[in-house]
């Protein structure tokens, strides 16, 4: 009588099978949440620079020209600088992409300030689509 130990050719490959389908069926969702979820983020983060530019503005009379104003007084404004804005430097959005920013009188807020989305293009939708205070397509 022979003690076989272990497991049968056939009986691994159901069980591979098994985890396959599995796969197949679980990580597609895990995946899009994990997209969905730098979205949110960028949205976030989009929140904290816009407050950190109205503090800006309060104290020196007008939108900084760059993102990186918030973190280092121009010459021009020295006097009445009281930042840094932020704690830590200016964050790239979740793609690692620099957010678009601009002044602009005409924008509601005063200014442009946007994630290019996953594509890392102006414009698109859903995943793709800009996020932040972006100006209107059209």
């Amino acid at each position: 009588m022979r003690n076989n130990k272990g497991f049968t050719m056939i009986e691994l490959l159901v069980v591979l099978v098994i985890l396959g389908l599995l796969a197949g069926l679980v990580g597609p969702q895990f995946f899009g949440k994990v997209d969905s979820s730098k979205v949110r983020t960028a949205e976030t983060q989009v929140k904290m620079l816009k407050m950190a530019l109205q503090t800006y503005r309060l104290d020196i009379g007008q939108y900084p020209s760059k993102l990186e104003d918030l973190m280092a007084a121009p010459n021009n404004v020295k006097q009445y600088w009281d930042g840094p804005y932020l704690q830590e430097d200016v964050p790239l959005d979740p793609w690692n992409t620099a957010y678009v920013y601009r002044r602009d009188s005409n924008a509601q807020q005063g200014f442009y300030l946007y994630s290019l989305g996953a594509d890392g293009q102006e414009g698109g939708s859903d995943l793709n689509a800009d996020v932040g205070y972006a100006p209107t397509q059209g």
